[in-house]
């Protein structure tokens, strides 16, 4: 097989793959059995005149004689298989069946990969099936009753559900094509697998993170919703035995993956009042921000992305401020998507972003985030930050009248400045929004950070920071403040056969990272212990 790389072409497409991949090779396309594509980027560097750039795995009939002729070219590559090494499952008995808490992304991958290799693993979510899950997500958007175990952020699938679903990690892995191929057989589209930042939307992912639940059970695994742990049980020698399920019911186990998520906040204070060793993590709080997803297509393009047969445009940014050592940035930007409530507790007011698969509500918005480091949350224990985040939610929780709405202002206001902008303002969150000052419900030194980033940020993309744009606050679930310490074995520091995992342990920052992550830990516990088959 040969790899092609940089094959250039102008949007929208005028040859089809194979004859453009034939003439970086130099042979004809008839040579060509099988085209894979691998990766494809888009160049707008010159728009209006916008390119693809491709990546190609291809089978030829004579590979010999085409390489031949074309092993010098920069761009061709010959390519070994290597097949994913075998997992050799280890010697040691499980008196139990391996317990899971939580279905994010990292304890579906865990219990995923344990069910595929015989291990029946049991899972306990704290939240309800999607299904019951977004309906009670809608009817809480409708201006209907919170429910603090049925939200965006509890329930299967996580928080990610209710995302853009972007599959993208910095991390670069030997496993992470099987990963997309996973979420592919589970429904997800194929073109996740090259896409340069994939993505399959909030209402693909409810379907994929259901049709993986069904695997696990079919693989021997059990789910068990709306179970929350409640506590865990060692010995003497920091032995895991057993976790408690809300509170009453005692179940033996001595392995335990914990991929509990960052918005756990009464597990993290169990576990510390267990002794589990914590420490506490850098995040970032903010707003979030919306415009037209006109602007910000014609920004990156120069035209309407429609008009090119392409996606809704997105954007990065990054501003830092030397003076304060301090950086705001976009993050979690999603193309035609909206602002969603995303509060898992009475009496505090969350926003998070979310888009479909096709991205075509007409808005962008990205949260604009500045830096918190361990310094800036005060405390003396390691859960201090989460009463950092706690904090400046209850105080959004007021701002907006105490009815789950949201604090809100227009770039202009924010900025003191007095003349109407150009845009349509934008307020996608429900169950609405309530205009105040957002310098009431952040820290002081992320409101100055964030005045001084958006002229900046208006400079990158024009329209940016136009008077009528609207940000809507508080951003505060960015990452986890607290990571839960574990050693080379992937246990927890001094807490044999607990396993912490994902992005609430502490070890990833998206859904990519953290199926890693899970699926990782599985594979290390497998190649210790013998499978539960027959049994």
């Amino acid at each position: 097989m040969l790899r092609v790389l940089n094959i250039r072409t102008a949007v929208p497409m005028e040859k089809p793959l194979p004859v453009l991949a034939a003439k970086k090779l130099r042979c004809r396309k008839e040579d060509i059995q099988r085209l894979v594509i691998v990766r494809r980027s888009i160049d707008a560097r010159r728009k209006p005149h916008i390119y693809f750039v491709f990546t190609v795995d291809v089978t030829l009939a004579d590979e010999a004689r085409v390489w031949k002729h074309c092993h010098d070219a920069k761009d061709v590559r010959k390519l070994e298989i290597r097949p994913e090494p075998p997992i050799h499952p280890g010697n040691r008995k499980l008196a139990h069946r391996p317990v899971v808490v939580g279905t994010g992304p990292s304890g579906l991958a865990a219990a995923l990969e344990l069910a595929r290799h015989g291990y029946r693993p049991v899972v306990y979510e704290r939240g309800c099936d999607i299904d019951t899950r977004t309906r009670h997500v809608e009817e809480f958007w409708d201006g209907g009753p919170f429910r603090p175990e049925s939200n965006v952020q509890f329930g299967e699938g996580g928080a990610g559900t209710f995302s853009d679903g972007k599959l993208t990690t910095r991390v670069n892995h030997p496993l992470l094509p099987r990963i997309l191929q996973m979420f592919v057989q589970a429904g997800a589209p194929e073109d996740i697998q090259y896409a340069y930042n994939p993505h399959v939307g909030t209402d693909i992912l409810r379907r994929v993170v259901k049709n993986m639940r069904q695997t696990i059970e079919r693989m021997g695994g059990t789910i068990h919703f709306n179970s929350c742990v409640t506590d865990i049980g060692r010995d003497d020698t920091g032995q895991i035995t057993s976790v408690t399920i809300n509170g009453t019911e005692t179940v033996p186990a001595e392995v335990v993956i914990m991929g509990i998520g960052h918005s756990a906040r009464d597990t993290y204070h169990m576990l510390y009042q267990q002794g589990i060793h914590m420490e506490r993590k850098d995040f970032a709080v903010g707003v979030r921000i919306e415009h037209t997803q006109d602007l910000i297509d014609h920004s990156q393009y120069g035209c309407s992305a429609a008009e090119l047969g392409l996606d809704a445009a997105d954007y990065a940014l990054v501003y830092h401020d030397k003076q304060s050592d301090r950086s705001c940035y976009s993050f979690c930007m999603c193309p035609g998507g909206v602002v969603v409530a995303a509060a898992s507790e009475e009496g505090g007011v969350v926003t998070n972003g979310m888009s479909l698969y096709k991205r075509d509500s007409g808005i962008a918005n990205s949260a604009l985030v500045v830096n918190v480091t361990a310094d800036d949350v005060g405390g003396s224990t390691p859960l201090a930050g989460i009463e950092f985040q706690r904090r400046y939610e209850k105080l959004a929780y007021e701002a907006g009248g105490r009815t789950y709405k949201a604090p809100a202002q227009t770039v202009g206001s924010f900025l003191g400045r007095d003349d109407t902008g150009q845009m349509p303002s934008v307020t996608s969150y429900r169950p609405g929004v309530v205009w105040t000052d957002l310098r009431r419900v952040l820290p002081g030194f992320v409101t100055d950070t964030l005045a001084k980033a958006l002229p900046y940020f208006g400079r990158r993309i024009h329209g940016f920071d136009d008077h009528n744009a609207v940000m809507t606050g508080v951003e505060t679930r960015t990452s986890a403040p607290v990571r839960i310490v574990r050693g080379e074995d992937r246990m927890a520091d001094g807490s044999s056969g607990l396993y912490p995992v994902g992005e609430g342990a502490g070890y990833a920052g998206g859904i990519m990272s953290a199926f890693l992550d899970g699926l990782e830990t599985a594979i290390a516990i497998i190649t210790i212990y013998q499978p539960l088959e027959g049994k």
